[in-house]
């Protein structure tokens, strides 16, 4: 049998202080054109509330598949809306070398990209935060994101008013409506299941950057039109184009890829309002997959 590291030996595994500068070394190699990575296929089996994925990508250095099941219909029952598994294989024989629980893996290396990207477009200067959502991805957001940037206030919304001030209870935020949380906020976060726009761009406060995680359908939205006319980052275009109902629906110009500002042949103009649009890809997975075996400890079982 290969290993198998469960939720708490991923998350035992894995530091932000790795697993940042790890997602930045994904997303370049993605720009570099020195990934090999098709677009996610969705299976539907039953539309606007449960869908089934697989990511697969080979780099150097790392290969595997994540299989996600993205279950809306999930929401309120106690089982998680996003579920996943991620598994590992030699990239020079093909031979599988340990399977993950993908659950910690997906937020931490969601996080771990917004918090990347954030270092890079916000204002070094930024102490606002704004989370719009309450739930895995708000939390691991706020624990990343204070990595990079120091927070002297943090504001939590949620379409459920009791979710958002539990969430406050519990680390220390303040709960309030979505456009107060966000007017003079320096860097937003919406990490919600909207099927419609949370967001306004008449919100942002000149200058914000937004990471935008969540709605990750091409007919779903976290964003309006005049928040998506600001200078947009992404993933992957190809991946974005096909799959951002933000991108998609608002007709947006995408100014670049977040690999492509790492390896710096992208600059972002000072002072510029942001979006980082993320719809997650699968080098990401593969490569933080690849970190948290390596520290592990575990030892691949060759057949």
């Amino acid at each position: 049998m290969i290993p198998y590291l469960t939720d708490a030996e991923v998350r035992a595994a894995l530091s932000w202080d790795e697993l940042i500068p790890a997602m930045e070394r994904a997303l370049a190699a993605l720009s570099a054109g020195s990934v090999v990575q098709p677009l996610r296929e969705w299976l539907t089996i039953e539309e606007g509330e449960r869908y089934w994925g697989v990511m697969p990508a080979s780099a150097a250095g790392a290969m595997g598949v994540k299989l996600v099941s993205l279950y809306p219909a999930n929401a309120g029952t106690g089982v998680p809306t996003v579920i996943a598994l991620v598994i590992l294989f030699r990239r020079d024989t093909g031979e599988p070398l340990a399977m993950l629980d993908g659950s910690a893996l997906t937020a931490l290396r969601t996080a771990a990209v917004s918090a990347a990207v954030t270092r890079r477009l916000a204002s070094p200067e930024s102490s606002v935060l704004a989370l719009l959502g309450s739930g895995v991805q708000a939390a691991t957001h706020l624990d990343a994101l204070k990595r990079v940037r120091a927070f002297r206030e943090v504001r939590v919304w949620s379409r459920t008013p009791e979710h958002a001030q539990r969430f406050a209870r519990e680390h220390g935020t303040i709960a309030m409506d979505a456009e107060s949380a966000v007017r003079g906020a320096d860097v937003v976060v919406t990490a919600t299941p909207a099927r419609e726009p949370i967001l306004r761009g008449a919100w942002l406060k000149p200058g914000a950057h937004v990471n935008a995680i969540g709605a990750p359908m091409p007919n779903w939205r976290e964003l309006d039109d005049a928040a998506m006319a600001n200078v947009v980052v992404v993933e992957s275009r190809a991946a974005a184009s096909e799959e951002s109902g933000d991108v998609i629906l608002s007709g947006a110009r995408i100014h670049a890829e977040a690999g492509e500002i790492f390896a710096g042949t992208k600059t972002v103009p000072s002072g510029a309002t942001t979006v980082f649009k993320s719809v997650g890809v699968a080098v990401e997975d593969v490569f933080a997959a690849q970190l948290a075996f390596d520290r592990s400890g575990r030892i691949a079982v060759r057949r």
